[in-house]
């Protein structure tokens, strides 16, 4: 993931673990949250890796940080680049002593939780191509929405000349156009932000505080944080 997604994924987990805190009448102090560790290493762009096999591949990076974090003790493994999840099912079998969650079952989960039968999809095309968050969502029968080409190409250009290259402006320019349009199109559908650098920019647009805007990465985040705690379903 980006750098920026992945210390922003660290607020969303200490968040997610405060939230288990006060459902379960536990005073919020340092000493109650869990030992956790953020992973941060550079590896090779998960989308171009997907479209290029010929270009570098992240898998060994990937591989190689998970293995640090079970050496360290860690007994689940959240990874919130969404992208990355193309190879989630490879690295679980390299790993078989951590629990490595998936971020597209978990968001499917949580929608149909929450009574979602249909959610507009805004990822990037890595992510579309392999289908990840349209097969979790056909298991979980809730219908999947997608933009245009064209408005692929919008969110592709807000994610790598928006937010990974430091122009916040932008992205919110290109996030807003397309979730405006998607909006007007279908309606008050849930808009599902499937990579992590739209939520860096995407709630910070006026209009799109109307909007109904869902962040996997937060979804994950407290799946993560509920492992944590021992909060599993049916043990809560």
């Amino acid at each position: 993931m980006g750098p920026a997604a992945g210390l922003d994924f660290v607020r969303l987990f200490l968040s997610a673990c405060e939230r288990c805190l006060r459902e379960h009448g536990t005073p919020i102090a340092d000493q109650a949250f869990p030992e956790h560790w953020l992973a941060q290493i550079p590896v090779a762009d998960r989308s171009l890796a997907l479209l290029d096999p010929n270009a570098p591949q992240p898998l060994e990076g990937m591989s190689r940080a998970i293995g640090r974090l079970v050496g360290l003790g860690a007994r689940t493994v959240a990874v919130a680049c969404n992208t990355a999840h193309a190879w989630q099912a490879t690295l679980q079998r390299a790993q078989p002593d951590v629990e490595l969650l998936h971020i597209a079952k978990e968001t499917a989960a949580h929608l149909r939780a929450s009574d979602v039968n249909s959610a507009m999809l805004l990822a990037t095309e890595g992510t579309y191509r392999m289908a990840l968050y349209q097969q979790a969502f056909e298991a979980y029968e809730i219908g999947c929405v997608l933009p245009s080409v064209r408005e692929r190409e919008a969110l592709m250009e807000g994610i790598y000349d928006g937010v990974k290259a430091g122009r916040l402006e932008l992205a919110r320019e290109r996030f807003a156009a397309v979730g405006r349009v998607l909006h007007e199109r279908h309606g008050d559908l849930p808009m599902v932000m499937a990579c992590t650098e739209i939520p860096l920019a995407m709630p910070f647009v006026d209009e799109a505080r109307q909007w109904m805007l869902v962040d996997p990465a937060e979804v994950l985040a407290l799946a993560l944080a509920r492992r944590a705690y021992g909060l599993l379903e049916g043990n809560e």
